[in-house]
């Protein structure tokens, strides 16, 4: 398989009962052109960059590029065909808030299920 015709790879957190709903409507729903991995089962990450996944979704896209956060959220939801539902999020007046809501969703996430 050459490397355009490789699928984005969104890291998720299998051990948040929140990430697993959504990974499982995203299984359902999702094209071929997105694969998910979760991080607990991931071999080919280390401890250090493990727990850097386990702070925020992160994606690579097919071209090498990374995406975390909501970013990497949107991008695998394009993935499907709701993925015009999700745009809004990165409009650049809806953008800065949405980004601050979700890193702040994530930081309690993590706090509560890691410290």
């Amino acid at each position: 398989m050459s490397d355009s015709l490789q699928p984005a790879e969104l890291y998720y957190d299998g051990q948040c009962p929140l990430c697993s709903i959504e990974m499982r409507h995203l299984t359902q729903h999702k094209r071929d052109s997105l694969k998910l991995t979760d991080i607990h089962h991931a071999a080919d990450l280390n401890q250090e960059t493990k727990r850097e996944f386990l702070n925020r979704l992160h994606l690579r896209k097919p071209d090498g590029e990374w995406l975390s956060g909501l970013d990497a959220s949107v991008y695998a939801w394009q993935q499907t065909q709701f993925g015009f539902l999700w745009s809004w999020l990165r409009w650049p007046l809806v953008k800065p808030l949405a980004d601050i809501i979700y890193e702040e969703w994530a930081k309690r996430r993590f706090n509560k299920l890691y410290s």
